[in-house]
């Protein structure tokens, strides 16, 4: 059953049957077709809406994000994004992000902020030094210049241990004993009439030859070990000069090509630090520049192919990433995330495998909506927002720290521990809007403490708008500007006129029109196939009637299976004749966007007892509540009305007939009491009636909804019976 609105209301009165119709006139339409009338700017009706849209992207302070709530088919969507479009143009475009190494600290990576249109500008310029530094570098480590200094300090370094070691040669001979060079080292041999001696000439020399000749031979060995811990360290300060050297040689190839740079990104103070650590990086890695020559014609291909793969890896420590370019914006960004994943939502870093395993840099870092947004506004589905894991703490993250900070699912979770990257954190300043029901925004507030602090403005859109003669104009260039917009054959007035009379009976009341803009368009569409397929050039007042004969044809098999076994006697309902403590109640059916009325059949019996009503449905807990509420409110009538001084002494069992699934809404409380009345006074009831309505304890019949579904139902049950 129908849930109603329990408001008291005036007592009853007879409806006449136009009253149940709210017609549309022609001639209230001051056009032919739609053709003539201009298009519609404004969203009709929700004023409200507006108003709180504009404040909302209006107010810069930090928690006045927007939420637009109302049922799905209302404009939102729509209507927000191209409000928010028209004054993002007129707003400056925010700048450009990218991610540079940081070579203190590679783990790390830095975060440029430049004007917009300057990241891809920075990324050509690195790209284009690379190439040169390519070239010069070598060029100058292959110069005459640098090759004799080279050479100089090579000698230099040979120079002052072969001196060492001649002088020390010169003091031997003068004692008779020669310092020789073999393949394992230096060794000292005695020498005699100038020649060196072999063992057997060295034993028949005296004893104080032979003692003379160890005693120097020890002295000269411990000073040739002075001069041999001295090689070490010459060649130690040979490389450092020959580091110095290669760092000098490298400025001079690196400072003029930098230096271009330097000058042309002056007043960016964080593009001089990177280029400045660059400059250092390279100077420190002038080998790997050196080993990035062609590889020789004779190399393998796949040992040139491996080259080749070292010598680009390690140039991408170089490189910019271009994380965000806003280049081609025309105003701040306004970006739209259809799949608000984590890594859509707030980026991610990217691995890619090399030699069995996964490495990442900051190459790898990819932007996500928040990034692609900032500086601008970002427009998200609240159910999309909820239903995927961690975004809402997520984008609530961001929003309350005022930066996007790159974290992937695992590491959240605490899943991986492979060795990551820890990108610095992007400043944010955007504006974001929800767009989602409004039952899930009120059970935001209610159960998140922090949604009413981050999301202050809240964007309520009207379902519906009075039916006055300037809301017909209004309409009817709305549906003009739909069948415009859309490439649908114009409408003729008396087509808007059956639209209009359609969409009162969308909303559900007669002096309402729906602005459900799918449903409208829908029918638009559906008109336009048939008008098309008739060669017509307009849409006419019955291709309007046939496509909404044609939408309730598709969905009513249930509706027809359901009079089928009413007219069958499956089903039982009495359209003749009189019963007593037996009525036909009314109830609706909603099947999706279709509902349509179906009779019940009620009854009552009633015996001498205590008072009480039995409620069969609530017994069986076949009854929802707000059905148990009416019954119980039916019994406090009854005893209020006839029983005020003197206990009821009844009892009686009220049940909806042939009901095998749950019953709710309180609209059969009018019907119940008429059947318990009946079997009370024993006066039967006319079965071609069908009553429906709620009643409160002081036997005021009160408002019903769905009366066009329940009056047409029973008229179908009782149109068979004909």
């Amino acid at each position: 059953m129908d849930q109603n609105n329990n408001e008291n209301v005036s007592p009853v009165r007879p409806l006449a049957p136009e009253a149940l119709y709210n017609s549309c006139k022609p001639e209230q339409c001051e056009f032919e077709t739609t053709a003539e009338i201009r298009d519609l700017t404004e969203l009709i009706g929700q004023s409200r809406a507006v108003e709180a849209v504009e404040f909302g992207t209006g107010m810069r302070h930090k928690g006045y994000n927007l939420y637009a709530l109302g049922p799905a088919g209302l404009g939102r969507h729509t209507f927000v994004r191209q409000f928010i479009e028209q004054r993002a143009a007129g707003e400056p475009a925010p700048c450009d992000w990218c991610y540079v190494n940081n070579f203190a600290q590679p783990q790390r990576p830095l975060a440029l902020c430049l004007p917009s249109g300057q990241g891809n500008i920075l990324r050509q310029d690195i790209e284009q030094l690379l190439e040169e530094l390519r070239a010069a570098i070598p060029a100058v480590f292959e110069s005459d210049d640098y090759r004799a200094k080279k050479q100089k300090n090579e000698t230099e370094t040979g120079a002052k241990t072969e001196t060492s070691l001649e002088a020390l040669r010169v003091e031997a001979e003068k004692k008779n004993i020669a310092l020789l060079q073999t393949p394992t080292g230096f060794i000292f041999a005695p020498i005699k009439d100038g020649d060196v001696i072999n063992a057997e000439a060295f034993e028949k020399l005296t004893d104080q030859e032979k003692n003379s000749f160890e005693t120097d031979s020890t002295l000269f060995q411990e000073k040739l070990q002075t001069i041999i811990r001295e090689i070490p360290r010459a060649m130690k300060e040979g490389r450092e000069k020959l580091k110095q050297l290669d760092r000098e040689v490298t400025t001079f190839a690196v400072d003029h090509l930098i230096d271009e740079l330097r000058e042309k990104y002056k007043s960016l103070a964080e593009v001089m630090s990177f280029l400045d650590a660059l400059q250092q990086d390279v100077i420190a890695n002038v080998g790997d520049f050196l080993n990035q020559q062609e590889s020789p014609a004779g190399m393998m291909p796949g040992v040139a192919q491996s080259q080749a793969s070292r010598s680009a890896m390690f140039l991408r420590r170089y490189q910019v990433n271009v994380l965000v370019d806003n280049e081609t914006c025309n105003g701040a960004p306004v970006i739209y995330e259809d799949h608000p994943t984590l890594r859509n939502l707030i980026g991610q870093v990217e691995y890619m495998a090399q030699l069995g395993a996964l490495v990442t840099d900051f190459n790898l870092i990819r932007a996500g909506a928040l990034h692609r947004a900032n500086g601008g506004y970002l427009i998200l589905d609240a159910h999309k927002v909820l239903w995927q894991p961690y975004v809402w703490e997520g984008l609530k993250r961001a929003l309350r720290s005022g930066e996007i900070r790159i974290e992937s699912l695992g590491e959240m979770m605490g899943l991986t521990s492979t060795v990551s990257l820890e990108p610095k954190p992007i400043p944010l300043e955007i504006k974001v809007v929800l767009i989602g029901d409004r039952w899930l925004y009120y059970w935001l507030c209610h159960y998140d403490d922090e949604f009413s602090e981050l999301f202050k403005v809240a964007a309520d859109f009207e379902e519906d708008i009075e039916r006055t003669p300037e809301n017909y104009q209004m309409y009817a260039r709305l549906i003009g500007t739909i069948a415009r917009r859309e490439e649908l054959l114009p409408l003729d007035r008396q087509a808007v006129s059956r639209v209009i009379e359609h969409s009162s009976r969308v909303a559900d009341d007669g002096k309402k029109l729906s602005t459900h803009l799918r449903t409208l368009s829908d029918l638009l569409h559906e008109a336009d196939y048939y008008a098309k397929s008739d060669q017509h050039q307009t849409l006419t007042a019955s291709h309007i009637q046939r496509a909404i004969d044609a939408q309730t044809r598709r969905s009513d098999r249930f509706r027809e299976q359901l009079y089928q076994d009413i007219q069958s006697g499956l089903l039982l309902i009495d359209t003749r004749g009189e019963q007593i403590g037996q009525i036909n109640g009314l109830s609706v059916i909603q099947l999706d966007n279709f509902s349509f009325g179906r009779p019940v059949r009620i009854t009552a019996r009633v015996r001498l007892g205590e008072g009480q009503v039995i409620d069969i449905e609530r017994e069986v807990e076949l009854g929802g509540p707000i059905h148990s509420k009416g019954v119980l409110i039916l019994s406090g009538f009854l005893g209020s009305r006839y029983a005020a001084d003197r206990p009821l002494s009844l009892s009686a069992s009220l049940v909806f007939e042939q009901s095998y699934g749950g019953t709710e809404g309180d609209s059969a409380s009018l019907a119940a009491l008429c059947a318990l009345l009946s079997a009370l006074a024993e006066i039967p009831i006319k079965q071609s009636l069908a009553v429906t309505g709620s009643i409160n304890q002081m036997g005021q019949v009160q408002a019903i909804g769905g009366v066009n579904e329940k009056i047409e139902g029973f008229f179908d049950i009782c149109h068979q019976e004909i």
